[in-house]
């Protein structure tokens, strides 16, 4: 491009219609206001002075009328003047550019898509600055654009529009703030390069930051354009991987409604997420700001993108309840000399050109200038012209440090070394002044500018990487107010986002003021207990659940419950695992007392009826009776209550082996005396002749035999379940889930041993119960054969009862049913057959005769 190229009358649009190339269409004259100063090589600007847009209104009717912005912003005003600022200290250094003077052309994009581009074609072609060159009568559109390298724009969407019609024409534009990722596309985006990171790094560092802090449970705000947008969405899904949930996503409109704040303030308020992260400008939140102050709501902890987190027109006092403890990521900031005292010289003029100096000085003051175009409402006063920016404090004075302007700052000085190459102004020319009349295009300067490195007066290394976008580093902001209650913007840390992974975030938890401490749906749940997520709701709402029995957590947050190993069981707070308590029938027991005092009632019992039948064995009733059989049936009686001792206390080898041998022995001798007696009664009076031979055939020896043949098998049998599996302790945890306990009992290696011998004991008492029932209308003075019928009876129905129970009964029950079954039946044989006789002999001694026991007393 010619250094001569003049800016040229007319706003051209393009037009591919029925054609391989592009093609301009002039329209007409543009009114868009700007900012500008003659020079050999003109770059423009793009700068959102009002963050409020206009409304379009289209009726098809008529032509579109450009409706004013609204909302002054100061610090947007900054930036613009730091460019110019910028510009002329480059002008003034003779060691970059020699001999070239830079000129500039300023526009308002009013932070909107259309706006922005009407300001896009008029500052490519309206004619307002005049140069050496012969001036053309219409230039080829953008590709002979006057004005060769832009700077711009501050948001994402409209540096989109603006970077998606100036990338086919190689025209470089290089934001100083938008960091929206879709703008990394090369393809889409060939010509756009940027002095500010992606969103790609901060979001990275935003999560790290949050879940740094243990806020997982955040909401998120944005608005509806591409920076929003995508900064949420990546923000929210990196959110998630790192076990973070959102609670809520509040989008605010362009133009919203009063209804519209109202909900969304509701919405804030009502959500039991303190911690809020803010995707958008200041101009966009301002309306929900002051509905939230206006509520007095307190007690949010806003994480800010570095779109607002160093905004002054938020740190009003209205909202220091509000703001204050605010965090954010904001970009590394300097003091820039000399740019204070330029700022604080500004002043109006009526020269054209200044327009935009003399909006801001009537916004600033209060007052309105006579001369100019624009002018205030009327109802405001004359400025006096003594007044002076010294005196005032707002974003456009607070200079120290800067940020935002030192993007721009950085950018300026990016293409002033890029044309420096570019017209080898290090080499070539008149006194080592730039070859000034060297033609160049924009896409010859776009290779250079994507060459530039540099280290600044700050040391700071200026580049562009392969997305042509510069190193990520960010300050951590933190609002703090300081001795005359004001807030300021005190950094607390940094992020690199080039370090590794574990050094990208460093903080000064000493010196941050925050409002939460933590932000969470559901606090961890603490140990002994583990989380159950709420149906239908994000992961990190759930309740806390006590870890079942037999199950311990000693971490918080956990989701499982461990199981302790076997023999182990859970303590009361379920956190570690505990030896299982052994559980048997012990004789401290309750029920072992029990069951011990009616074992010694029956063995004294048993006593009492051998000493009684002793001490009246020459009495007919005891001669009767067969004296020696009753004996061996009393101590037998007397075996079977002393042996139901062995089933109580902690199981050993010994007790587990002599129990149920014991148990099984004593009741067949108990069963074979009976069995003997019930034969001796059937003969003794189914004989009809006296002195029958069969009752002399079953004597006392024959008596004594067959007790020993039917003890014989038992005897055998229970030496052989010894000899061949004997039984032995064991530490049972099939209850320790239901109980917490550990069952010690005797494991049968052979359970079938334990049924013959039960079997055997049931065939005998089926048979004396048998022989008993044929002798039951025996004479009513003696009828024994009644009472061991009656007493049988007694015993198989315990036996019987006995198996179910016996099945069922967990832990040191089934030891328990067991003894029950021994005791009652034991009573009921020692009860039924011998305390009749005991009734007779000592309480109605005149029926111990023979007489009495013939028959033949009178009654």
């Amino acid at each position: 491009m010619p250094l001569g190229s003049s800016l040229t009358t007319g706003l051209y649009v393009l037009s591919d219609l029925d054609s391989s190339s592009p093609q301009c269409v002039k329209l007409e004259d543009s009114e868009s206001l700007a900012l500008e100063s003659e020079g050999d090589v003109v770059i423009g600007g793009f700068f959102p002075l009002h963050y409020v847009g206009p409304e379009q209104l289209y009726s098809y009717s008529s032509r579109p009328q450009l409706a004013p912005c609204s909302g002054f912003d100061h610090r947007a005003f900054r930036w613009m003047m730091t460019m110019v600022f910028t510009v002329e200290e480059i002008n003034r250094n003779s060691s970059l550019l020699p001999g070239v003077k830079l000129g500039y052309r300023l526009m308002d994009s009013c932070d909107h898509v259309h706006t922005s581009l009407q300001a896009l074609f008029s500052l490519v072609t309206r004619a307002k600055v005049t140069t050496r060159a012969q001036v053309e009568t219409l230039p080829s559109c953008l590709a002979g654009s006057p004005v060769p390298a832009m700077i711009g724009l501050a948001s994402s969407s409209p540096s989109r529009a603006v970077a998606h019609t100036l990338g086919p024409f190689s025209v470089p534009l290089v934001s100083y703030f938008a960091t929206c990722t879709c703008l990394t596309n090369k393809q889409m985006y060939p010509s756009f390069l940027r002095t500010v990171p992606s969103d790609l790094f901060q979001v990275r560092g935003l999560v790290q930051l949050v879940t740094f802090l243990d806020w997982l449970w955040v909401g998120t705000i944005g608005t509806m354009d591409d920076y929003s947008q995508y900064g949420i969405q990546a923000f929210s899904n990196q959110f998630r991987q790192q076990g973070g949930c959102v609670a809520f996503h509040l989008n605010i409109p362009k133009s919203p409604t009063v209804a519209e704040i109202q909900q969304m303030a509701d919405r804030l308020q009502s959500s039991s997420a303190k911690v809020v992260v803010v995707f958008a400008t200041e101009g966009q939140l301002l309306d929900l700001f002051v509905e939230l102050v206006v509520r007095n709501v307190t007690g949010i902890q806003w994480v800010a993108s570095e779109a607002w987190v160093t905004a002054r027109l938020l740190t009003s006092p209205r909202f220091h309840p509000l703001l204050e403890g605010t965090l954010g990521f904001s970009f590394p900031g300097v003091t820039i000399p000399g740019l204070k005292e330029f700022l604080l010289s500004v002043r109006p003029s009526p020269e054209p050109g200044m327009e935009f100096i003399n909006m801001f000085w009537e916004e600033l003051f209060g007052c309105r200038i006579e001369f100019g175009e624009y002018k205030t409402a009327a109802e405001n006063p004359l400025c006096t012209g003594f007044e002076d920016l010294r005196n005032t404090e707002s974003s456009y004075t607070d200079v120290s440090p800067v940020r935002i302007s030192y993007n721009v700052y950085k950018a300026v000085y990016a293409i002033a070394h890029a044309l420096h190459t570019l017209m080898n102004c290090d080499s070539g020319g008149l006194k080592g002044m730039c070859e000034k009349q060297k033609s160049f295009t924009s896409g010859q300067l776009l290779n250079h500018l994507k060459a530039v490195n540099f280290t600044n007066q700050f040391e700071e290394k200026i580049y562009f990487d392969s997305n042509g976008e510069p190193a990520p580093l960010y300050d951590i902001i933190n609002w703090q107010k300081d001795s005359r209650r004001e807030i300021r913007f005190t950094t607390v840390g940094s992020y690199d986002g080039s370090a590794l992974v574990g050094q990208q975030l460093q903080m000064d938890h000493i010196n941050i003021v925050w409002t939460k401490g933590h932000s969470q749906c559901s606090p961890p749940c603490p140990p002994g207990t583990r989380q159950a997520r709420r149906p239908r709701e994000p992961h990190c709402c759930f309740d806390c659940l006590t870890c079942a029995d037999g199950e311990i957590n000693n971490q918080t947050g956990s989701t499982e419950c461990t199981k302790c190993p076997e023999y182990y069981w859970s303590d009361k707070d379920k956190v570690k695992c505990i030896a299982g308590v052994e559980d048997f029938l012990s004789f401290t027991d309750t029920m072992g007392i029990i069951l011990v005092a009616l074992t010694v009632l029956g063995v004294v019992l048993t006593t009492f009826i051998t000493t009684v039948f002793h001490y009246f064995r020459s009495t007919p009733i005891v001669k009767a009776n067969n004296s020696e059989i009753s004996f061996l049936l009393l101590l037998s009686l007397k075996l079977c209550f002393l042996c139901s001792l062995l089933f109580i206390g902690q199981p050993s080898v010994w007790t587990c082996r002599l129990r149920q041998a014991a148990f099984g022995i004593s009741f067949v001798l108990c069963l074979s005396c009976l069995l003997v007696k019930t034969i001796v009664v059937l003969l003794a009076f189914r004989s009809s002749v006296p002195g029958s031979r069969a009752l002399k055939l079953f004597g006392p020896a024959q008596q004594r035999i067959l007790i020993l043949c039917t003890t014989a098998p038992q005897v055998c049998l229970c030496a052989g379940c010894l000899l061949g599996a004997p039984p032995f302790p064991f530490r049972n945890p099939t209850y320790q889930a239901t109980t917490g306990k550990i069952v010690v009992e005797c494991k049968e290696p052979w359970p079938p041993g334990f049924y013959l011998v039960l079997g055997y004991i049931g065939l005998l008492a089926f048979i004396c119960l048998l022989l008993a029932f044929l002798g039951r209308k025996l004479p009513d003075t003696f009828n024994e054969a009644k009472l061991i019928t009656f007493s049988m009876l007694i015993f198989c129905t315990v036996w019987v009862s006995f198996i179910p129970a016996y099945v069922s009964s967990p832990g040191k029950f089934t030891v328990a049913v067991e003894i029950f079954a021994i005791l009652a039946s034991s009573f009921g044989l020692l009860l039924c057959i011998f305390f009749p006789k005991c009734y007779v002999i000592l309480l109605q001694p005149e029926r111990n005769i023979k007489k009495g026991i013939t028959g033949k007393y009178p009654r």
